[in-house]
């Protein structure tokens, strides 16, 4: 294990060094990739809001996931309902650290998908920021991801959602 591994005492403390979560691995490897190809961390194309595109983009499909029933192009015949996905239409929310972030939000064909995490004519993003660096670093359990959700939205978001959601964008 490198010593950049590591997470050392922070300052006054004199704890031992530990080793970092999944997240903050993925976390720690994305800024660094980020500043060697001169990605500025905030700002307008900055990796903050790329992240925070990734991590909404990420989290409106598990919910339409969740509605369906079923992953994408993976409904079978048997599906009580002939729902499926149709498309997505492009949305631009605003975020107070990362400003104007342009996302996909996923439609289904009978239109009766309500995302939670981006609420339909929703555009301001409150606290967002929290959240995105809450599932990437913080190395949260599903339950206090889902917590967190409902404490900044005021919306309930499963864990088995919040689990999709962090499988899919930490690095195994």
């Amino acid at each position: 294990m490198m010593t950049s591994d590591l997470v050392g005492p922070h300052k006054g403390e004199s704890r031992p060094a530990r080793e970092l979560s999944a997240e903050q691995a993925a976390a720690a490897a994305m800024v660094a990739e980020a500043k060697a190809r001169g990605l500025a961390l905030t700002g307008p194309d900055g990796l903050l809001k790329l992240f925070t595109e990734n991590v909404l983009e990420t989290a409106l499909n598990e919910e339409m996931t969740e509605h369906l029933g079923h992953a994408k192009n993976q409904a079978g015949p048997e599906r009580g309902s002939t729902n499926v996905r149709n498309g997505s239409r492009p949305k631009t929310v605003i975020s107070d650290a990362a400003g104007e972030v342009e996302i996909d939000v996923p439609r289904d064909r009978e239109s009766t998908f309500e995302p939670q995490i981006v609420r339909k004519r929703q555009r301001r993003l409150t606290d967002v920021d929290e959240i995105v660096l809450s599932l990437y670093a913080k190395g949260m359990t599903t339950g206090e991801i889902s917590a967190h959700f409902a404490d900044i939205y005021g919306v309930s978001v499963s864990r088995e959602t919040v689990s999709r959601i962090t499988d899919k964008v930490s690095p195994r």
